[in-house]
């Protein structure tokens, strides 16, 4: 079994800054790709930021574009999320995600069920 372990969520005041850490234990494993997710009260998950190890390739929704990065290390199936530039609309319960899967090239590492471990969840709460 793998455990994901999310760290560094809080509140924030609208304009400042978080940074969301995620570490994969358990079993030997390795991951092809990590992301993070949120979901925000009455709202459906959505990807926030994904990496995948194989060529370094990141993706991030267009609302986090220019404030959010994400980055990692994939020897220590670790992963984390840079928030800048924070405003209320980022309020939500962020979770990260691993995959153990091969991935191939159809894999985008943007929607949940492409991954198959995720972790407990860290409230980000931005008030204005």
């Amino acid at each position: 079994q793998v455990q994901l372990v999310e760290s560094g969520g809080g509140l924030v005041q609208a304009g400042g800054s978080l940074r969301l850490s995620c570490a994969a234990s358990g079993r030997t494993f390795s991951t092809y790709g990590m992301g993070w997710f949120r979901q925000a009260p009455g709202k459906e998950s959505e990807v926030v930021a994904a990496i995948r190890w194989s060529g370094g390739r990141t993706d991030y929704a267009d609302s986090v574009k220019g404030r959010f990065a994400i980055s990692g290390v994939n020897a220590k199936n670790t992963v984390y999320l840079q928030m800048n530039n924070l405003n209320p609309e980022d309020t939500a319960v962020y979770y990260c995600a691993a995959r153990t899967r091969p991935a191939y090239s159809g894999t985008y590492f943007t929607k949940g069920y492409e991954y198959d471990y995720w972790g407990q969840g860290t409230q980000v709460t931005v008030s204005s």
